[in-house]
């Protein structure tokens, strides 16, 4: 798929998944919220609200999730999960686009794979 194929599906998810508070009924909905949280974390503040009740949650539902050997092969889930580990380094905002991007883009790879409208369990451990 092309940047823009993604973009557009990413969006598609955003405006159909993602609730204007709280979190998503659906999974795919919920992985693109964490993924956002994590940037608008980074970005707009530094990661100086960064916490485990609340980021920490974010990055193992994502890496959970987007670890899913029916999805993606070995190599992509070690990016993956490289990704998320330099994402969880609380003291290092990271504030490049690029991985939250590629994160975005495998939350779509996750929701073609599975389709919509997969239900989530809200997590109530979740305070963000």
């Amino acid at each position: 798929m092309t940047e823009e194929e993604y973009f557009e599906k990413a969006k598609f998810i955003w405006q159909n998944y993602v609730p204007k508070s709280g979190q998503s009924e659906f999974v795919q909905g919920e992985l693109l919220r964490a993924i956002e949280k994590l940037r608008d974390e980074a970005h707009r503040n530094g990661n100086i609200n960064f916490n485990e009740k609340c980021h920490g949650i974010l990055i193992r539902f994502l890496r959970e999730k987007l670890s899913n050997k029916k999805v993606f092969d070995k190599k992509t889930i070690e990016q993956i999960n490289e990704d998320l580990d330099r994402l969880s380094i609380e003291e290092q905002p990271y504030t490049w686009d690029d991985i939250f991007d590629r994160i975005c883009d495998r939350v779509v790879d996750w929701n073609i794979f599975y389709g919509n409208e997969i239900k989530h369990e809200k997590n109530s451990e979740l305070y963000c």
